[in-house]
């Protein structure tokens, strides 16, 4: 078992105006799309990546922290790939 506690909040940047918003992640889905406060572009996944804080902010979702953190492969990620 892990004692790891999992970073719940993370800065997201928008790579169309640099804008910086720090949010609350999700502990029980994946965000797979976000509304840039600064210029309002829809933000979604880079490909490979389960959310728009794994591609986007300076932390990575609840789920890959865990990964991570036990060496596994997230829950979130496994078989959703299509690339």
């Amino acid at each position: 078992m892990s004692d790891m506690q999992s970073e719940l909040r993370s800065t997201l940047t928008c790579p169309h105006c640099g804008h910086r918003a720090t949010e609350t992640m999700p502990t029980d889905a994946c965000q797979y799309f976000y509304d840039c406060k600064g210029c309002g572009a829809v933000l979604k996944p880079k490909a490979g990546d389960c959310c728009v804080f794994c591609s986007y902010a300076d932390v990575p979702c609840p789920p890959i922290q865990e990964a991570r953190a036990s060496g596994g492969a997230a829950a979130c990620c496994v078989g959703g790939s299509d690339g």
